[in-house]
């Protein structure tokens, strides 16, 4: 397990005071990072070694948003490798240890030279130390697509959608599909498929549904009607 403390930022709030889902999903996404730099296997070494790990999918289940000024811990827990694939957990514990968020994850190793996927490295295997993955109820990564979905404003992809890959970062496919929420609401639970890299200059296309049961569809499409990302949001019960 690897983990790091810090601190609820005004800069992360919504409008209530609360922490945001996509800032969730960003410390999430650093503490892997974190990791990855400490143990020496980080941005740049990838980048020499023309590899890349992909996000294949998330799943997010948020028992409380911290409040502003919360002193938190994040934790990533490697669990598993699969060929190409490995699968880590993600956590936020309040300065009780009370779980506040947890997640599941599933990334793809590609060469970044052919776009194709290959099988970690032996120095992957030994320098990620996997343990018993977190006890949370595990969602299947696919998420059926509903049919007669509503079509909203185009997206153009600008600069600050991407990161150091050059392409949209996962977490502003998610900033994206939230922005197109017809109301407020509190998020119990995120998942989100992602099917295809989007660049500069691409157009995201939203298609949006929300069933009676409190579920939020979003489906990203290019000007090809290729989906891209699909994301499904649950509200809270009671909201």
């Amino acid at each position: 397990m690897y983990s790091y403390k810090s601190r609820i930022r005004y800069s992360e709030l919504d409008e209530s005071g609360h922490l945001r889902l996509e800032s969730l999903l960003d410390y999430f996404q650093d503490c892997s990072t974190f990791q990855s730099e400490d143990i020496g296997l980080g941005v740049k070494c990838l980048k020499e070694r023309h590899l890349v790990w992909v996000m294949s999918s998330w799943q997010i289940v948020v028992e409380r948003y911290p409040g502003l000024g919360e002193r938190v811990t994040v934790g990533t827990i490697p669990y598993d490798f699969k060929g190409f694939l490995g699968f880590r957990n993600f956590f936020m514990t309040d300065e009780e240890g009370r779980r506040l968020a947890c997640a599941n994850t599933v990334w793809s190793l590609l060469d970044t030279r052919t776009g194709m996927p290959v099988k970690a490295p032996e120095d992957m295997h030994e320098k990620y130390v996997l343990e018993p993955k977190l006890d949370m109820e595990y969602a299947p990564r696919k998420i059926q697509v509903p049919e007669n979905m509503e079509c909203r404003e185009k997206v153009q992809i600008r600069p600050c959608h991407l990161d150091t890959n050059h392409h949209v970062n996962n977490g502003q496919f998610v900033r994206i599909a939230i922005d197109n929420l017809e109301r407020s609401c509190q998020i119990r639970q995120l998942r989100a498929e992602y099917k295809k890299q989007v660049v500069l200059g691409d157009v995201l296309i939203p298609y949006i549904m929300a069933t009676e049961d409190g579920k939020s569809f979003i489906v990203l499409k290019d000007e090809e009607d290729q989906i891209c990302c699909i994301v499904e949001l649950q509200e809270e019960k009671g909201k």
